[in-house]
């Protein structure tokens, strides 16, 4: 039984609406918006999972952009007007990949750069939903800080082993290779 890939989940949130926007967009049919879609998602992906592995500012704020989508939902009264979906440290980060990302996709697929930056802007809501599904499912064995609250630092995260690092490599799909 195979799990599926990241590029899978992101395509199945989307839904039929969303692709066929996305395919309209593109001026493509369900096929090729999805192999965009897909080229897309592994290069914000991989790019993202290379700036986690630095240890400069970009590669903190990716961990501990990675470290919020990990922490349970907020339940109640305190979800109106915040939450991850409405913003985040995961969609500022997110919004500053996507220029490269766009020009990356661009130069190997021929769709110019806005028109991929426009699709990056509709796929970003997707990721973020997609990364809480992921940390939700897969955050239950991940190890805890003790019972306090995190303030600021990733829960769990230790520099170079375990936690927050085994998380990102299971959220975005790309543990092992």
């Amino acid at each position: 039984m195979s799990e599926p890939s990241f590029q899978d989940d992101v395509i199945n949130e989307l839904g039929d609406d969303k692709l066929t926007e996305i395919a309209g967009l593109l001026g493509t049919d369900a096929t090729g918006a999805r192999d965009t879609i897909a080229t897309t998602v592994g290069a914000m992906t991989g790019d993202l999972q290379q700036k986690a592995d630095t240890d400069d500012d970009d590669g903190h704020e990716v961990r501990q952009a990675f470290a919020e989508v990990s922490e349970p939902p907020l339940q109640g009264v305190a979800t109106l007007g915040g939450g991850l979906l409405s913003g985040g440290i995961m969609a500022g980060v997110l919004a500053k990949v996507s220029k490269p990302v766009a020009a990356a996709v661009s130069k190997k697929t021929g769709i110019p750069a806005p028109t991929v930056a426009r699709v990056i802007e509709l796929l970003i809501p997707v990721l973020l939903a997609v990364f809480a599904k992921r940390a939700a499912g897969k955050g239950a064995g991940a190890p805890q800080a003790s019972g306090a609250p995190a303030t600021g630092a990733a829960p769990g995260a230790a520099p170079g082993g375990g936690g927050l690092g085994d998380l990102l490599g299971q959220i975005l799909g790309g543990g092992k290779k």
